[in-house]
């Protein structure tokens, strides 16, 4: 469900309102009963409702591949192997 940013112009009460995409905008101002309560351009926000929704839901996208580890070069140790010097 959409959350929605509103502003009274005439009191300057601001309030995040959720509300259904379907639902008409809210006019009447709930802190001083004016009818100048306005949406605000903001960012997209929304709230997953219902049971089956974990914080932990669609973060990471994934596991990371596993890389493989090289086999250290016969030289390691004598001194000639260059990922040693």
């Amino acid at each position: 469900m959409p959350i929605y940013a509103y502003k009274c112009s005439a009191c300057g009460h601001a309030a995040d309102e959720m509300q259904k995409v379907s639902d008409a905008p809210l006019t009447v101002c709930p802190s001083c009963g004016q009818a100048a309560y306005a949406k605000q351009l903001s960012a997209a926000g929304f709230a997953l409702k219902g049971t089956g929704w974990y914080a932990t839901d669609f973060k990471g996208g994934g596991k990371p591949a596993e890389t493989k580890a090289e086999p250290p070069s016969p030289a390691c140790g004598t001194g000639a192997c260059p990922a040693c010097n």
